[in-house]
This record gives C-alpha cells, structure tokens and sequence, in this order.
C-alpha cells in the first residue's frame, strides 16, 4: 500500500515539475525581443532590455542604457528561472536570480555583495506588448526603502 501511494505521488510530482518546466519555457519565448523603456527625461537617456533563448527555457537578459550625460551602460544575466543566483556581467559583486510567480509574471532578486538589495516584479501584458516593472528597494536590514516603477513597450 505504502509503495502505492508513493508512486502516485512521485508520478503526479513529475506531472506537475514537466507542466511548470514546460509553462515557464512557454512564457520565457514570449518575452524574448528588444523592450525600450518609456521615458520623461529628456535625450539621450534611454534604456533596452533585450531578452534572448539561453539554453533549454531560460533566457539572456542583456540591458543597455545611456544616462541624461551621454554616458553609455551595458550589462546582462542569464537565468533558467530556478530561483538561482546567477553573476551580472558587467556589475561587479552582483548577482541576479529569476524565477516565475505565474505565466507573465516574474520574481527577480538582486544581490550586491551577497546582500539582496533590490525585488523586481516584471510583468508582461496580457497582449505581450508591455512589460511593467515595480522596483522594491531594501536597506541593509532588508526594510523597504523605495518603491519605483518603469514601462517598457516592444520594439522588436
């Protein structure tokens, strides 16, 4: 009886573990492309995400920006949205771990120094033209101390 019972709980696990893997790479490709960010300061300042395949269901995320002076910025992470922290190419002592909340929404921590600093809930629109950010900033003691929040529109 008991061996019954635990393999029909392993089979409905891997069900479930298959379905997530195979959702979470679903909505990985809907997202991949060039965003730009929407912006009130004035040119040059700009900011584009570009969202690529990265091995099996996971995604290259790569951010280019250039401040209001001119000055240009680009680093990246690729994650496979298992909640592991990954390195940021291009900001020393960060790291970044993704994971998915449901089918467009995603869970993303930001690490400087091995301390979580920032939380990202990225929201991709229900027409998978807008991405919706909510920046949660934390303190030292993991206390909030600024919420900010961009959109950023499909260009390609």
């Amino acid at each position: 009886m008991r061996t019954r019972i635990l393999g029909a709980g392993c089979t409905a696990l891997l069900t479930l573990a298959l379905t997530v893997s195979s959702a979470s790479a679903q909505t990985a490709e809907t997202r991949y492309g060039q965003w730009k960010m929407q912006s009130s300061a004035p040119p040059p300042s700009s900011n584009i995400m570009t969202y690529e395949p990265y091995m099996d269901g996971g995604m290259k995320i790569t951010v280019a920006s250039v401040n209001g002076d001119g000055r240009a910025n680009e680093w990246g992470y690729a994650t496979t949205f298992d909640g592991e922290f990954r390195p940021v190419v291009g900001q020393e002592g960060r790291d970044t771990a993704v994971e998915f909340i449901d089918e467009r929404a995603t869970r993303i921590t930001n690490r400087a120094n091995g301390r979580v600093t920032q939380v990202i809930i990225n929201t991709l629109s229900e027409d998978g033209n807008t991405i919706s950010n909510e920046y949660v900033r934390l303190d030292e003691d993991g206390k909030i101390v600024s919420v900010g929040h961009a959109i950023y529109e499909r260009i390609r």
